[in-house]
């Protein structure tokens, strides 16, 4: 059982490792998303993917170590780290190693989380600010812009009730 649970504390250690390679990545995201900047946009949010994608398996290979140890224990409810961590109370040296990486990593996922919401918000208001705009300009459009009426206006009106934002003929 001891080799499960290093192999359950190397597998947290590689996972806080990314992720903590991924919060400057979330921090410059922040920043390009203020800039404006798409293909940096583009470009940070494949690195995070690629991160992502080293996670999930990471992810997948700790819940296979949760099973096997479940199976040496002989456990049939749910078994956690947290509870782990409880049931290791005679093997001190590894209670506390395992306590130790479940915190850091804990609390640099709400960290990361919280940096991914703001990011989130970001974008929110990026894409409001751009669906006001297009309605404005579709507006201004739409309206001739002069509120004097003459012999021809009401075939201006017409024209203009016709134009759009976009040339659906391309």
């Amino acid at each position: 059982m001891a080799s499960l649970i290093d192999e359950l504390i190397n597998t947290l250690e590689n996972e806080y490792e990314i992720y903590q390679q991924l919060m400057p990545i979330a921090n410059k995201k922040t920043q390009v998303i203020v800039a404006n900047d798409l293909s940096s946009l583009q470009r940070i949010t494949s690195e995070e993917q690629t991160a992502i994608d080293m996670i999930s398996a990471l992810e997948r290979k700790r819940e296979a170590v949760m099973i096997n140890i479940k199976t040496v224990i002989s456990r049939k409810d749910e078994l956690t780290v947290k509870s782990l961590v409880e049931l290791l109370s005679n093997q001190p040296k590894e209670q506390k190693a395992l306590s130790i990486i479940r915190d850091k990593l804990r609390e640099t996922i709400l960290i990361f989380n919280q940096i991914n919401n703001r990011n989130k918000s970001l974008i929110q208001q990026s894409l409001e600010m751009i669906e006001f705009n297009m309605n404005f300009i579709q507006s201004t459009r739409m309206s001739p812009g002069n509120n004097t009426y003459t012999k021809g206006a009401s075939k201006y009106e017409a024209q203009a009730r016709g134009t759009g934002m976009f040339d659906a003929k391309q």
